[in-house]
């Protein structure tokens, strides 16, 4: 006879199930801001996407709360092959790239101005930064399909290589002072960013290379999977230059700007101050829930695809968006990133928030933190070996 738990497993449904297509507004952001304009004559909501993003998207993750509730253990296999999560994110791109289609169409036009043109471009660069989310759940699975997709979707971007560094050099260093994409305490994000944008780039190259001399290849060849990304970008927005003109390249251009920095903002309050410590071998301690912080706001989660359950992610980086756990272990950001992205542009604002609660997470031992060095810039240079 079965037990009352053994029941409730089985007869258990995602209550969420169908509140994961809301994520499939954030590439319509475009066509929201046209209808917008449409329907009130306001042409400043041609930025509707930063205003989605950064004010409407933070009101409702104050207004819904937080979900901390983690499926069954014993549905999670069920949970994982029910393909219709997949197809949740395969359809992000043929909504990304339409909207980016018609993007450059409003820019040929010669019907908006210069201030609306640049509104445009920030609302499509926050579907080029989300893009890279949707790229960063299909590019950690096994499937060819999914890993083919997550390079298409980075495209818009041109941040190709994040599907080599990410996967193979920042989660090997994760929470560590030699990870470009892991932030350290007093580091503000403006200090970031430049040294993520490069130091992630120099990265890819690195394990791509390494990759391809072992297989006795050379580093400039069609095997190369960074070069390769980066000419999909040239592809696409050689395209659409040629069908629309090359008035929409610098359009182009500083949408893929926006999307890219909006993705290291979030890599920059994903680990910020936290550090994995050394074992007696030398090597780093076992990635662990207190190595990232965590969001449990509900309607940011749906958006991300649970991206800000981002300690689980670590743990088991093959887990798909919706077994994702919360872990109490783990440090909480006071709220989802939608805000948390916010604050970061604001560093006075982002260490009065976040410095004390990483403080609280370390028992005040600062010795136990990834702190900024200041002038000094040495670090121990990992060596990264990316699999064949």
């Amino acid at each position: 006879m079965a037990k009352r738990g053994d029941i409730d497993v089985l007869t258990w449904r995602d209550p969420k199930r169908y509140l994961w297509l809301l994520a499939l507004a954030v590439p319509t952001l475009p066509f929201q801001a046209a209808g917008l304009v449409s329907l009130t004559g306001v042409k400043a909501l041609w930025w509707w996407g930063p205003l989605f993003a950064f004010v409407v998207l933070p009101l409702l993750d104050h207004a819904t709360g937080e979900d901390s509730a983690n499926p069954p253990e014993a549905a999670m296999a069920r949970l994982e092959a029910d393909r219709y999560y997949r197809w949740c994110t395969y359809l992000y791109l043929p909504l990304q790239f339409g909207a980016l289609v018609w993007a450059c169409d409003r820019w040929a036009g010669g019907t908006l101005s210069v201030a609306d043109s640049l509104g445009l471009a920030a609302t499509t660069g926050v579907v080029a930064g989300v893009a890279i989310n949707t790229a960063h759940e299909l590019g950690h699975k096994r499937e060819q399909l999914e890993r083919r997709l997550s390079r298409m979707a980075l495209a818009q971007s041109g941040y190709g290589h994040f599907y080599v560094e990410h996967n193979h050099g920042h989660h090997v260093r994760v929470a560590t002072p030699e990870d470009p994409a892991s932030s350290r305490m007093g580091e503000s994000f403006w200090r970031f960013l430049p040294r993520a944008v490069a130091g992630s780039a120099a990265s890819a190259w690195h394990l791509e290379r390494r990759r391809l001399e072992r297989r006795g290849r050379r580093a400039v060849s069609r095997h190369n999977d960074v070069l390769t990304a980066w000419g999909l970008t040239v592809v696409l927005f050689a395209v659409l230059s040629v069908a629309f003109g090359p008035v929409v390249l610098p359009f182009l251009l500083l949408q893929a700007v926006i999307g890219f920095c909006l993705l290291e903002t979030v890599n920059y309050l994903e680990h910020y101050g936290l550090l994995r410590r050394r074992r007696p071998d030398g090597r780093y301690e076992r990635v662990s829930p207190r190595h990232s912080w965590n969001s449990n706001n509900t309607v940011s989660n749906l958006l991300l695809f649970q991206l800000q359950r981002h300690s689980d992610h670590h743990a088991n980086p093959l887990r798909r968006y919706q077994t994702l756990r919360h872990f109490d272990e783990a440090p909480q950001l006071p709220s989802g990133y939608a805000t948390m992205i916010v604050v970061a542009w604001f560093p006075p604002l982002w260490r009065r928030v976040m410095d004390p609660r990483l403080r609280a997470h370390y028992d005040g031992d600062l010795s136990r933190a990834n702190v900024h060095p200041g002038p000094r810039k040495t670090h121990p240079k990992a060596v990264l070996r990316r699999p064949s």
